[in-house]
C-alpha cells in the first residue's frame, strides 16, 4: 500500500469515551502527518449494545474536536458503506470463502454443548468439534435449516508473529488462541473477522488501536494470510488510566468527552491533553495547535507504559487557552454559566474581562460571581474573624467609604478609586486597608473577580451603599 489510510472505527454504544477519541486523534494525527487519509467507520455489528442518537454523538464529536475525515458515512469516497450493518451481506460471501479456503469452517455446536467444554475455574475453549463434520454431514444441517456460526480456524501448532510500530516484534503461540467466531448466528459479522474484511477492502495500510488487541492480532493475520491479502502495519496504544490500578472505564462513566465540555473545557484543551496521554513530542512542548500537533506527531513519541489521566494538569492547561481567548470571545462561552446562578441586573460584560484570567474552565464562573447574588447570606463570626481580622480598621473604613461613596456622583471605576483614595487620606486610613476592607464589605467573600472599584462598578450605586451599610451593621454588633 503506497498510500497511509488509517480508520477510526467506533461502536455507536454511548458517549465518546476519552480513551477511544484518543485512538481516533493518533490515526488522523499520523495520516495528516504522512499526506495520507483518514476514515470514519461506524462498527455497529453488536446490535444488542447499539445506542439510539450514539451515531451522531461521534460525529457531532469528531466536529467539535475538529477532527475532520476525509471518509466516512456521509462522505463516500468510493469505498462504502462506512456502516458495518449495512454491509451484512459483504461479511458472509468473504466468510463462505474463508471456508472453501479452509480458513474457517460451520459450526452447529448448541449451547449445551458448548457450556460443557468449560474447565474448573469457568473457562471455556472449543475443541474444534464440528471441524470434523464431513461435508455431507455439514450441507443435510445447512439443508435442514439447523442454526449456525463461523469459526476461524486457528492452527493446532506454530506461533503467529508480527512487528507493532510501538511494541516490537509481538508473537503469540497458536495453542493460546481460540477457534473464534466470525459470522454469528444471526449473519452478523464479529469484530473478529468485519474489521479484517473492511480494513482490507477500504485499503487501510495503519490500523492504530488499543493494546488489548495485541494478543490477538495473530489471529486476524491469519485471515489476511488466508485470503492472500497484505497484512496492514499495527500501531497499539497503551491504555489511559484513572489511577495506577485503574482504567479509564466507559462502562463506569468515566471521561466522556461531553462531560467536560459541558463543565466548561475548550475542545481544543482536551484535545490538546489526550493527545499528551502516551505521546511527547521531541521538543517537550505542552501547549500545541492542531496543526502543531500534525507536524510534530512522531511514532518514537509514543510511550509503551499506561498514561494517568490527571485533570488537574487538563484543567491548568484550559486555563492557558482560556487566558488567549479574546474578551468578546470568553464573553460569548461563558454567559451561559453566568446566566445559571446570577441576576441579569448586572452587567456581564463588565465582569467578564476580570473573570478570563482567573477561571481555569468556564464552569468556574458560576462560583467566582456567587458574591454578587448570595450577599448577606454569610455567618457574622465568620465575616468577621475570617475577612476583617482588624475590627477598628475595618470599621472605620466601612464608615468612611459609606459615607463618601454615597456622596459620589459620578459612579464609574476611575472616580470611584479617587473617591477611596481622597477617603483613604482623609481619615488616615492606609489605601491599601481601605480598598481592602471595602472590597470585603461589598462582596462577603475573600477572592473577587478584581477589586474594590471595579467591583462597586459593576454592583452600582444603589447595591454598593446597600451593602455597605449591611457591613457596617455587622461590624457594630
Amino acid at each position: 500500500m503506497d498510500k497511509v489510510r488509517t480508520r477510526f472505527a467506533p461502536s455507536p454504544t454511548g458517549f465518546m469515551h476519552i480513551g477511544n477519541l484518543r485512538t481516533g486523534l493518533y490515526a488522523y494525527l499520523f495520516a495528516k502527518k504522512n499526506g495520507g487519509d483518514f476514515v470514519l467507520r461506524i462498527e455497529d455489528t453488536d446490535q444488542a449494545r447499539y445506542v439510539d442518537g450514539a451515531v451522531q454523538v461521534i460525529y457531532n464529536t469528531l466536529k467539535t474536536a475538529g477532527i475532520d475525515y476525509d471518509e466516512g458515512p456521509d462522505k463516500d469516497k468510493g469505498f462504502g458503506p462506512y456502516i458495518q450493518s449495512e454491509r451484512k451481506s459483504l461479511y458472509l460471501k468473504y466468510a463462505m470463502e474463508l471456508v472453501e479456503r479452509g480458513g474457517a469452517y460451520y459450526c452447529f455446536c448448541d449451547k449445551e454443548r458448548l457450556d460443557s467444554l468449560a474447565d474448573s475455574n469457568g473457562v471455556r475453549k472449543y475443541d474444534k468439534h464440528c471441524l470434523r463434520l464431513s461435508k455431507a454431514e455439514i450441507e443435510d444441517r445447512l439443508k435442514s435449516g439447523q442454526s449456525y456460526v463461523i469459526r476461524q480456524n486457528i492452527p493446532a501448532e506454530g506461533e503467529g508473529s508480527y512487528v507493532d510500530m510501538v511494541y516490537g516484534k509481538v508473537t503469540v503461540p497458536y495453542h493460546d488462541m481460540e477457534d473464534c467466531i466470525l459470522i454469528k448466528s444471526d449473519g452478523m459479522p464479529t469484530y473478529n473477522f468485519a474489521n479484517v474484511v473492511d480494513d482490507h477492502l477500504m485499503q487501510i495500510s495503519h490500523v492504530i488501536r488499543g493494546n488489548e488487541y495485541l494478543s490477538s492480532t495473530p489471529q486476524y493475520n491469519l485471515l489476511y494470510d488466508s485470503f492472500g491479502w497484505e497484512r496492514p502495519t499495527y500501531m497499539h496504544l497503551a491504555p489511559i488510566m484513572k489511577d495506577e490500578t485503574r482504567k479509564l472505564s466507559k462502562r463506569y462513566g468515566d471521561a466522556n468527552f461531553e462531560d467536560f465540555i459541558q463543565k466548561g473545557y475548550l475542545p481544543e484543551a482536551i484535545v490538546n491533553y489526550i493527545a499528551l496521554l502516551g505521546w511527547c513530542p521531541k521538543d517537550n512542548r505542552e501547549k500545541m495547535t492542531m496543526s502543531e500537533m500534525i507536524e510534530a506527531f512522531d511514532v518514537d513519541g509514543i510511550s509503551i507504559s499506561s498514561s494517568i489521566f490527571d485533570e488537574v494538569k487538563m484543567k491548568w492547561l484550559n486555563g492557558e487557552y482560556i487566558k488567549e481567548l479574546s474578551d468578546e470571545k470568553f464573553y460569548e462561552l461563558s454567559l451561559p454559566y453566568f446566566k445559571k446562578g446570577i441576576s441579569s441586573k448586572y452587567d456581564y460584560r463588565k465582569i467578564a474581562p476580570l473573570l478570563k484570567t482567573r477561571v481555569d474552565i468556564l464552569s468556574d464562573v458560576e462560583h467566582k460571581t456567587d458574591f454578587l447574588a448570595q450577599f448577606g447570606e454569610y455567618d457574622k463570626n465568620i465575616f468577621i474573624t475570617k475577612r476583617m481580622p482588624d475590627l477598628a480598621i475595618a470599621n472605620a473604613s466601612v464608615s468612611a467609604a459609606l459615607i463618601a461613596l454615597k456622596n459620589l456622583d459620578d459612579w464609574s471605576v476611575d472616580s470611584i478609586r479617587d473617591c477611596l483614595s481622597a477617603c483613604a487620606e482623609a481619615h488616615g486610613i492606609k489605601n491599601g486597608h481601605m480598598v481592602s476592607n471595602v472590597r470585603v464589605a461589598i462582596t462577603g467573600t475573600e477572592v473577587t473577580p478584581g477589586g474594590a472599584f471595579e467591583m462597586a462598578d459593576i454592583l452600582g450605586k444603589e447595591e454598593t451603599i446597600k451593602r455597605l451599610e449591611f457591613s457596617k451593621s455587622l461590624l457594630e454588633k
